[in-house]
């Protein structure tokens, strides 16, 4: 499957899913400060997708989880653990995440998916890895609709 790689906002994708870096889910969502995409998404889409996500318990290691998107235009986010409990991510976690990501929209019937660089801000890993294991990941994938990875890129800039 191809996956397209392009520069800018996630949020500003026109696709029916995007997918949220989250953690394990075992803290609580309302003790955490959310930050980069988790943090836009609650700016503009409300704590909606939070609290559903919070129902869902504990996600396994580059495990994802489904809820609806709050006041976003999406049909659907998808959050992936892609952090272990030291907030770090590895390649296992970033693989997997795609991996899983991609299967649960391919189940919803999504098609089209966007990804930001799963693990390169909060959890550490070098963006240029990040990139090539979630481009290596997702085409191996039989995901049937369009599969971007957006590189944070602030508007206007």
């Amino acid at each position: 499957m191809p996956v397209k790689v392009v520069e800018g906002d996630l949020l500003a994708q026109s696709v029916d899913a995007i997918v949220n870096p989250w953690n394990r889910n075992i803290i609580p969502w309302w003790l955490l400060l959310p930050q980069g995409v988790s943090g836009a998404i609650k700016k503009h889409g409300g704590t909606g997708p939070f609290r559903e996500v919070a129902r869902h318990g504990a996600i396994p290691l580059g495990g994802a989880v489904l809820t609806g998107a709050g006041k976003l235009p999406f049909r659907g986010i998808i959050h992936v653990a892609g952090i272990n409990m030291l907030w770090m991510a590895s390649e296992f976690s970033v693989r997997a995440s795609v991996r899983n990501a991609l299967e649960l929209a391919k189940q919803s019937g999504f098609q089209s998916v966007a990804f930001p660089l799963i693990g390169a801000g909060s959890g550490g890993a070098r963006p240029e890895k990040v990139l090539e294991w979630m481009k290596d990941s997702a085409e191996q994938q039989a995901f049937p609709g369009d599969c971007l990875i957006v590189v944070y890129k602030p508007r206007g800039r």
